[in-house]
């Protein structure tokens, strides 16, 4: 039975990992840390949670040996748009924390998981099925970031033989979770803004294409490649994943088909526009798929039918127990 660490687990992606790890593994099984502790209250209570720095190497240590820790999901980070209006602390944060990580990963022999993004790739990168294997010249802090962790990843595996692994996620997609400062958060809020308002101003240009994933999907990947054969593994840290690529406008006409009535419009965000200007339209994920049987479930159509019912009845649940709604 793995016992298992997840940094940054009050997060998007952490708090739905988390879930799915400890209805997997046992609560007991699955220790989570964040550096905050004001939101997430179900998570918090319903485990062991420490409040921690990910940098903070004496007191993660301390979690690890006490919980006799074999598996760590290093998920705390700053995402896109937060770290380019905080490039020096997100360079703090995204790398210092992940080598505090696998340093203690090397000391107990911990496997680690950690995420990389579609945000590694540049404006000279191919934009359209972009390769596992390509040039990567991130012109985000961010992305900066995120290549360095890749390659450190690979450092400590090649170097020390620490079982690195990691994803290239898409923008995520979530009904759970609000999005933490992302270019691709509008993909989430439209969404909500759908049900809730029949309309939704969209901050980036409505023929920008993205890589989009679900979180069950995002989910579900994070736990396949930790429990794949490791001597199938070429890449490792980190691979391509997608499971679908959309424009705002094309995600609308999809919300039409179950909402006529919405309306989208735009007030253009430069920060987050250059961004996703940045990155491509859409990546290759074969190797994922040849060497961990990656497949996604959800197309556009299926994500925005299950997103739309679950935020519905959510909705309808709060005005009939007299809940205040607000995006």
């Amino acid at each position: 039975m793995k016992r298992i660490l997840i940094t940054g687990a009050l997060g998007q992606l952490g708090s739905e990992i988390t879930t799915s790890l400890r209805r997997r593994y046992g609560t007991d099984n699955v220790v989570i840390t964040d550096i905050r502790d004001n939101t997430g209250r179900e998570l918090i209570e319903s485990g062991p949670f420490y409040l921690a720095d990910c940098r903070d190497g004496k007191k993660l240590t301390e979690i690890v040996r006490s919980h006799r820790i074999d598996t760590i999901y290093h998920l705390a980070a700053l995402l896109s748009a937060t770290a380019e209006a905080n490039p020096l602390t997100a360079w703090d944060l995204n790398t210092a924390g992940l080598l505090t990580v696998l340093g203690i990963a090397l000391e107990y022999s911990c496997a680690v998981f950690t995420p990389s993004s579609i945000g590694v790739f540049g404006p000279t990168t191919m934009k359209n099925w972009t390769p596992q294997d390509t040039l990567q010249r991130p012109t985000s802090m961010y992305g900066i970031t995120k290549v360095a962790g890749e390659l450190i990843c690979d450092y400590y595996n090649h170097r020390y033989g620490v079982d690195t692994r990691g994803v290239r996620y898409p923008g995520l997609i979530s009904n759970v979770t609000p999005p933490g400062g992302g270019t691709t958060d509008y993909a989430v809020d439209i969404y909500y803004a759908a049900v809730r308002k029949k309309q939704y101003t969209c901050f980036l240009k409505g023929d920008t294409y993205l890589d989009m994933m679900y979180m069950p999907d995002a989910v579900k990947a994070a736990i396949e490649i930790m429990e794949a054969n490791p001597e199938k593994l070429r890449h490792r840290n980190a691979f391509n994943l997608t499971a679908m690529s959309f424009s705002p406008e094309e995600q609308a006409g999809y919300i039409r088909r179950y909402l006529p009535e919405f309306e989208i419009y735009y007030e253009i965000d430069p920060l987050r526009q250059a961004i996703a200007n940045s990155w491509p339209n859409n990546m290759e994920d074969y190797a994922a798929r040849v060497e961990w049987g990656w497949e996604p479930e959800y197309d556009l159509d299926a994500m925005t039918r299950d997103m739309l019912e679950v935020l519905t009845l959510r909705f309808a649940d709060e005005t009939n127990a007299g809940g205040r709604n607000h995006v």
